[in-house]
């Protein structure tokens, strides 16, 4: 107890108010103005040392009595649970998609892992690679393990999560999850747990210098001055996430032929008034030329996980390069 109360004391001497390291936050509320002149050598003139600019009265009711906390920074995402984390499937993959630049998301899956008990034998922060060590999950009949793996979204800010599960049976990590069942439950964890802790965002130094940020769809301009969709993503997935980007980009799809990768679509524009703000800015109005016109969006395959993006009139004909500029921006933004 002796030993107890002198270190207790010895705090009190170091950081307490008359301590060594006190806190000085608010050593300035008790700052005096003193009027004393500077002294001037003898020979010399004080003319020059005139304030250069006229110093404003400040008014001594803009500081209350009351101490000054330092308010926490501003998180560094914004929005609700819903925007922040979506879970997304196509056919058996499924995928977490996050509001968050990868550098912010690594660190929060990291804590819901240290959280959870899963201990990491592998962490690769620039190839955005976690894999946990072996677990016996309640009622599971043998033990598991699990590849975290964070890699950047569609759209620039974005991240997505990916989830492999391996039996112990397995010698090498299989092409996709031996029990899918635990893989969704774990996805589902991760992404509740992010969203719950929207406040406390950070980032990850090396997957921010690792992992790509810029986003996966990009407007591009030929060498003949054409415009079009730069997609990095599988030809599956892509041809899946043009469809909905197409109808939140207020276009109607009339028809589609996913061998040709063709979309038939009309262009109708918004419906509310609401969204007819940004519409009017982008376009020209009601009464845009673009309106209740009909166009094919075309998916052509560059290469395994590359894809091209084009518009045209539907009879075929090239659209004015403005016009193919306007509704391409006006996809890219809702490609998820």
């Amino acid at each position: 107890m002796v030993l107890a109360s002198a270190a207790l004391g010895g705090c009190g001497y170091l950081m307490g108010d008359e301590g060594v390291f006190r806190d000085r936050s608010n050593d300035y509320r008790e700052a005096r103005y003193e009027d004393g002149r500077l002294a001037v050598p003898e020979g010399m003139s004080e003319d020059a040392l005139g304030d250069a600019y006229v110093i404003p009265e400040v008014a001594e009711t803009v500081l209350s009595g009351e101490k000054f906390e330092v308010p926490y920074p501003a998180p560094l995402t914004s929005g609700d649970a819903e925007q922040l984390v979506r879970i997304q499937r196509l056919g058996e993959e499924r995928w977490a998609l996050f509001e968050l630049t990868p550098a912010q998301l690594w660190p929060q899956v990291r804590s819901f892992l240290s959280a959870s008990g899963l201990n990491m034998v592998r962490q690769d922060a620039q190839a955005g690679i976690m894999e946990s060590q072996w677990v016996q999950l309640e009622g599971a009949k043998q033990r598991s393990r699990f590849r975290f793996r964070i890699e950047q979204g569609v759209q620039r800010g974005s991240s997505e999560l990916h989830i492999l599960q391996m039996n112990q049976s397995d010698k090498a990590w299989p092409a996709s999850s031996d029990n899918p069942e635990q893989e969704s439950t774990i996805l589902k964890a991760v992404a509740q747990y992010v969203a719950n802790r929207t406040e406390s965002a950070s980032v990850s130094l090396l997957a921010e210098r690792g992992i790509n940020a810029e986003g996966k769809v990009v407007l591009k301009e030929s060498s003949g001055g054409d415009y079009y969709l730069e997609l990095a993503l599988p030809y599956h997935r892509a041809w899946a996430s043009l469809a909905p980007a197409l109808k939140k980009s207020t276009f109607e799809i009339t028809d589609r032929n996913r061998s040709d990768g063709r979309y038939f679509v009309t262009f109708s524009g918004p419906e509310s008034e609401e969204d007819r703000g940004w519409f009017s800015g982008l376009f020209g109005g009601d009464d845009d030329p673009l309106l209740e016109q009909a166009f094919v969006v075309l998916l052509d395959k560059q290469s395994d996980d590359l894809m091209r993006i084009t518009i045209q009139k539907d009879d075929g004909e090239a659209l004015d390069r403005r016009d193919a500029q306007r509704l391409l921006s006006l996809i890219k933004g809702n490609i998820n």
